[in-house]
């Protein structure tokens, strides 16, 4: 490609220099009768449209519509004599296109970005690159026009193994067409305008043009992995039985009125805690990988880090598994307890009624693998380095030091704990501080 892209400006610099050799010097134009500067301006039309034909046999990224501009400028006094390509920039033309409406399985690393959702003070967020790709490729016109629709909504931090949307988008096929070899390869498409940390694993013809990958989807699988460290897993499964059923959440999230959230019913089809990978098989170790499942069909604010920062209390020891019972009682204040952190936090799977026929294609989704496979590389490596600092270090402590989960709940572990229903409650908090915010404006 690259060689034929520099025979075609070979070619076009030839003909140039050919067309400047036999410029007419000005004062001799002026000589020139009305027929004779017609006959030279077609003179001219013929090597323009030459050039032209040039550009199109080079199979080269040249676009085919030029023009040479500025010939009235080139003279025998010029020093940087030049002839100029323009291209010409036409909008793409979507009412020649074919519309069809697809669901887009997409995975990203939401570590260093700052949620799903655009927003209008930052655009490391994942919708902001997505429609970026989405306009730059021309499978859309605009967002507002796409009826897009997204499963869930991540928030900073949080990264997702099969978020999935649905959108309407250009096709080379009719809508009623159902083999689907010769349609647009759309992963390939978005994957090559994202950033690494985002990636289209695969798409699928929506199964009607009122699909919704929001309002469809049935299940929603959410996983917080963690270290053992000296968490009771045995109590925090028993605390996680509690939450199955149909409930209202009101303690376990945050709340979110300012979009209208006001009912705090949620239900939960399945939670359990589990070890995900044994760091020794024949033993319990302090460095096994767990994990949180839950399962359900919507999820308020925050609800899932609520839910882990109680079970985390219940783990340690310092909650019986029964205050989950008791928060759930909506006649109970929320008390304050922190988060747990986002970067644990994994929107693994939304599962639909619908049997949609993902399609695949084998040589970007090979791609998509050799880009993971280098990035865990990396973080392979460097948890190795540090497991083995810790295995050489750990040893020379008199006393064992049993802290691997301790930083994935925010703030600053207190020294004396304070049982969760004798703590000042979220109500109390924000009386307090509209009285505070009175007092300030009497002062003053």
């Amino acid at each position: 490609m690259a060689e034929n892209k520099k025979q075609a400006e070979f070619s076009i610099d030839r003909k140039i220099s050919k067309f400047r050799t036999h410029l007419t010097p000005e004062d001799e134009l002026k000589k020139f009768s009305h027929e004779e500067l017609v006959a030279r301006v077609q003179q001219l039309e013929a090597y323009t449209y030459q050039l032209k034909n040039i550009i199109k046999k080079s199979g080269s990224n040249v676009i085919d519509n030029v023009t040479l501009i500025g010939m009235d400028k080139i003279n025998s006094d010029t020093s940087g004599e030049t002839c100029t390509l323009k291209k010409k920039n036409r909008p793409f033309d979507f009412s020649k296109c074919s519309k069809r409406r697809i669901l887009l399985r997409i995975l990203y690393l939401g570590w260093d970005l700052d949620g799903y959702a655009v927003q209008d003070n930052s655009t490391k967020t994942i919708e902001h690159h997505l429609f970026l790709a989405l306009t730059k490729s021309c499978l859309i016109q605009d967002r507002q026009s796409s009826n897009y629709h997204r499963c869930g909504r991540t928030d900073k931090g949080v990264s997702a193994f099969s978020q999935v949307i649905s959108i309407d988008v250009r096709s080379k096929l009719p809508s009623e067409a159902t083999d689907l070899s010769q349609e647009l390869p759309y992963c390939k498409m978005l994957n090559r305008l994202l950033p690494d940390e985002i990636r289209v694993l695969s798409w699928a013809p929506a199964p009607s043009p009122e699909f919704s990958a929001r309002f469809d989807c049935v299940r929603r699988k959410y996983r917080y992995f963690f270290p053992r460290g000296s968490l009771d897993l045995g109590l925090m499964g028993k605390a996680a039985a509690l939450l199955v059923g149909g409930h209202d959440f009101r303690n376990f999230c945050k709340m979110d009125v300012g979009n209208g959230v006001v009912d705090y019913k949620r239900s939960i089809f399945q939670a359990s805690v589990t070890v995900m990978q044994q760091n020794d098989p024949q033993l319990e170790s302090p460095y096994d990988m767990c994990e949180v499942t839950i399962e359900g069909k919507a999820f308020l604010w925050h609800q899932i880090r609520c839910i882990v920062s109680v079970l985390f209390l219940v783990g340690e020891g310092k909650e019986e598994p029964q205050i989950v019972t008791q928060l759930l009682n909506p006649e109970q204040p929320k008390p304050q307890y922190p988060l747990a952190v986002d970067l644990p936090l994994v929107l693994f799977e939304c599962e639909y009624e619908h049997l949609l026929d993902w399609q695949h294609e084998q040589e970007e989704l090979s791609r998509v693998v050799l880009k993971m496979q280098a990035t865990w590389t990396a973080n392979a490596v460097k948890a190795a380095m540090i497991g083995k600092m810790l295995a050489n270090v750990e040893p020379k402590l008199e006393a064992p030091v049993l802290a691997q989960a301790d930083s994935l709940v925010m703030g600053v572990k207190p020294k004396v704990y304070q049982p969760l229903l004798k703590r000042q409650t979220c109500c109390e908090l924000i009386i307090l501080r509209i009285m505070l915010v009175f007092n300030q404006r009497i002062f003053y």
